[in-house]
């Protein structure tokens, strides 16, 4: 069990906001030598896990493209593409990506969607765009929100969503290390299918968290709208008595 050492410190890590790379190096060469490896043994197995994972390089192609993508008009595009749905309300289009991103998850495209490639150049301001044809010009306090709930119905999305594949490193993961350390034998397609209502059940409420963003958009924006008046009037409300009891002296 002190090998389980290696996990604390990576809960001490990230709670006291450590830089994330330097945590998880230093955690896996804690594990690694708590576990009776040498050091030449961890960093064989550092090495392994870089040559098997050389797809989480395809950041440096992908960013690049992406900015070209941006500089040419990109979210630009998107804004007038979802100008054509009428009815296609940012929540109601947050939850059309939420079921889309869970459905190609469960099939093993991961790598499909994403922050990067996917929610800021395409989905933030296709949703952005449905709430300014509803409300009309959006003040940045609204504009974040929107983002944070684009970058959340990616992420719900994928991670429950990449369950149902049988395949995915986490149900391999799990499979193999109950197999190995209880001596069970549980295969990966017997995970994946209990992991299914898990991620029914994630779509609903957190589409259901969604199509209450509509209301939530529209209650701030009019309050905003109602204070925006009042507070200029109360500004200059001192200004106009300073000028008339100059005029009266």
């Amino acid at each position: 069990m002190i090998v389980l050492l290696g996990v604390l410190l990576v809960i001490v890590g990230f709670a006291t906001r450590r830089n994330p790379l330097l945590v998880v190096g230093v955690s896996g060469v804690a594990t690694g030598l708590l576990g009776d490896l040498s050091p030449r043994e961890v960093l064989a197995a550092f090495g392994n896990g870089f040559a098997s994972s050389r797809g989480v390089t395809i950041f440096a192609i992908t960013l690049p493209v992406i900015g070209l993508l941006e500089r040419n008009g990109l979210q630009e595009q998107a804004r007038n593409l979802i100008a054509k749905f009428g009815r296609l309300t940012t929540g109601r289009f947050l939850v059309l990506y939420l079921g889309l991103r869970q459905l190609t998850a469960a099939v093993g495209l991961v790598s499909l969607g994403g922050p990067a490639q996917t929610v800021r150049p395409l989905v933030v301001p296709m949703a952005e765009g449905a709430a300014e044809r509803t409300h009309g010009a959006l003040p940045e306090k609204t504009r974040e929100k929107i983002r944070s709930h684009a970058a959340g119905a990616d992420n719900v999305g994928l991670f429950f969503g990449e369950d149902c594949f049988l395949a995915v490193g986490s149900i391999l993961l799990i499979t193999g290390f109950v197999n190995t350390t209880y001596h069970q034998h549980i295969e990966p397609l017997h995970v994946a299918l209990w992991a299914i209502p898990t991620a029914v059940f994630a779509f609903l409420i957190h589409g259901g968290r969604l199509l209450r963003l509509d209301r939530t958009l529209a209650r701030d924006l009019a309050t905003a709208a109602a204070g925006a008046p009042v507070a200029a009037t109360v500004a200059a409300g001192p200004a106009g008595v300073g000028v008339a009891e100059g005029k009266l002296k």
